[in-house]
């Protein structure tokens, strides 16, 4: 895990000084080591913060080919990659380091841009072709690893973290539209919250020949059709799912140093930390979080999953006070809006691992995306659906019905109507859905499969996976096994009635896990990862600190917002009626969040 960057100049050379800023404000990424290289004509750059996993000593980037017509900076692991070194030393190529990144070098050298269907794992690179005199830049299949860039009429700039471009000289300000979609939904997959800043999305690359770059998909989800799924036997199904998932999971043990993990009390980590403890040759440190809200703590679950895996555990207590003093810095590293207050339990969850002398931890994300994991899944399946009403009915009329987890968030979000000095001039909902309208992957799917599509390219991408932040603020690299394309490829394939059986979501995967469960865990429901919110006895000093924040001087400069509703919320805070409290709490924590960033980057309008 690393931070990268990269500037490429049309016409003048490229500012030194810029790819230095960029580079140097990615420190906290990659604390080991840093280098900054440029091309002999001085109009391509690159940048790499390096963080030591694999080979301490003589893994140092931008990696290289023989002749160094190929250089290329790299943040992520690629799993599998001895098997595919060998290949290439078997070809005539010859490598310098034992490092992972390697390969990417020789493996370009040798199939262009097809190497990258040979890539497996969380990554996210900019590679540099003297000899076709081409850049390339490209991220991981499900978009595990950030990549954002912008591009003017005189260079275009790459790197891991929006405040790198800023470092570099792009501008700061907010994207309107963005910002309104990120409200009421997710913005397209390739906008962030900030004007002229994008992000590659999954599964794509950008190649820039000359001054024209160009966007490529290189891999989708691609879920088979209604009437394509093959039938299968459930015994073989489980078994093959057992034997991939063990396969994922041995590949993201493959360290120079210690592996650690993350522990709830669901099955997701669970099953990831107990195919581990049979393939690891020393017990995985497990690392979980404890709230001081019953109905939100999992801790005694967590440990008693430890217990029986024999694994040692610590804890990291996270309450009102911690929040506080970390929100800012977290939100400051995130780079976008939290929706629930977990985020700084992630943030502080790393903190202790760090601080614990650990590098790495294996996590559980990926598992409901990718075997149907959410109750609205499940909703989707069993019910014909109501009709959309309003701001739906724009989705219902492309999708032919309305996902239940959109259904849910246009009625959480809808409070944000209050709080607005204007109300956008277009349907959010609307307009996330035709980012999608000229796509072949939902047309003949299930409705599980375009309600999972569209999730796992919006809430995954934008929601869960902006967490990669937060762990890299500490660098920590997590690792994902139930997000593994192998694993996924198959699943894809598999009936429906196989993910969710019944009142039972991810059945497949439960099966498959099931030896290295406890019955306790195995049993358990759907439990998502959630802090307790602000508007809760206990939790005073935490709504003090969004009343500061919302009537600061900050929060007024936002265009967005009216700044006299907000404080009418703000006097009647412990009056608010019990069913409302939990859109409230999301809301006031987006708009926190806003005032953040506002203040941080010192973004304009």
């Amino acid at each position: 895990m690393c931070g990268i960057v990269a500037i490429h100049s049309y016409e003048r050379l490229v500012d030194e000084d810029a790819l230095a800023r960029a580079t140097r404000i990615l420190r906290h990424r990659g604390p080991d080591d840093e280098s900054i290289w440029l091309s002999p004509d001085r109009r391509t750059g690159l940048g790499h913060r390096r963080l030591s996993i694999i080979d301490l000593a003589t893994g140092r980037q931008p990696v290289a080919n023989e002749t160094g017509s190929i250089r290329a900076v790299v943040n992520g692991e690629f799993y599998g990659f001895e098997e595919i070194r060998a290949t290439l030393e078997g070809k005539g190529h010859h490598f310098q380091t034992k490092a992972d990144s390697e390969i990417l070098a020789h493996l370009y050298e040798e199939h262009g841009l097809d190497a990258l269907r040979f890539l497996r794992g969380e990554f996210a690179f900019v590679l540099w072709d003297a000899s076709r005199q081409s850049l390339i830049a490209a991220r991981d299949r499900f978009g595990i690893k950030p990549l954002f860039y912008a591009e003017t009429s005189e260079r275009i700039l790459f790197a891991s973290e929006v405040k790198a471009l800023f470092a570099a000289g792009v501008n700061r300000e907010w994207d309107a539209e963005s910002f309104y979609q990120q409200l009421f939904v997710f913005p397209h997959q390739d906008r962030t919250l900030f004007k002229g800043i994008k992000q590659v999305p999954p599964g794509c690359f950008i190649e820039i020949r000359g001054a024209r770059p160009e966007l490529r998909r290189y891999w989708d989800l691609d879920y088979p059709k209604a009437d394509e799924c093959s039938p299968v036997d459930e015994s073989v199904a489980v078994e093959r799912v057992r034997e991939l998932l063990e396969d994922s999971v041995r590949a993201r043990l493959r360290a120079d140093v210690p592996v650690s993990g993350f522990l709830s009390g669901g099955i997701d980590s669970s099953a990831v930390l107990g195919f581990s403890s049979r393939f690891h040759d020393r017990p995985v440190r497990c690392f979980t979080v404890s709230f001081d809200d019953h109905d939100y703590d999992e801790m005694s679950v967590a440990d008693r999953t430890a217990s029986a895996l024999g694994l040692p555990i610590e804890k990291v207590f996270v309450g009102p006070q911690e929040t506080v003093r970390h929100f800012t810095d977290a939100v400051w590293h995130a780079e976008t809006f939290g929706v629930n207050w977990h985020g700084i339990a992630r943030y502080l969850l790393c903190r202790s691992i760090r601080d614990g002398g650990l590098k790495v931890a294996l996590t559980g994300e990926g598992g409901d995306e990718m075997f149907a994991g959410y109750l609205q899944m499940r909703q989707d399946l069993q019910q014909a659906g109501r009709r959309a009403q309003g701001d739906l009915n724009e989705v219902e009329r492309q999708l032919g019905f309305v996902p239940s987890w959109i259904q849910k968030l246009a009625a959480s979000r809808v409070v944000f109507s209050l709080f607005l000095s204007e109300q956008p001039a277009w349907n959010p909902y609307a307009r996330f859905v035709e980012q999608f309208r000229d796509s072949c992957q939902l047309q003949g799917r299930s409705r599980v499969h375009q309600s999972l599509y569209l999730w796992v390219r919006s809430v995954l991408l934008n929601y869960i996976l902006y967490a990669e932040r937060l762990e890299m603020a500490h660098a920590v690299e997590t690792r994902l096994p139930l997000l593994d394309h192998h694993l996924f490829e198959y699943a894809r394939t598999l009936p429906v009635d196989y993910l969710i059986r019944g009142a039972t979501e991810k059945y497949i995967f439960r099966e498959a896990a099931r030896p290295v469960l406890t019955e306790e865990v195995y049993w358990r429901p759907k439990h998502p990862f959630l802090a307790p919110p602000a508007l809760r006895k206990g939790a005073e000093a935490l709504q003090a600190f969004v009343q500061d924040m919302l009537r600061s001087a900050a929060f007024r400069s936002i265009p967005f917002f009216d700044v006299a509703a907000v404080e009418a919320i703000l006097d009647r805070l412990d009056r608010i009626p019990d069913a409302q409290r939990h859109n409230v709490d999301t809301a006031l924590l987006m708009m926190i969040s806003a005032c953040v960033l506002q203040d941080k980057y010192r973004l304009s309008s």
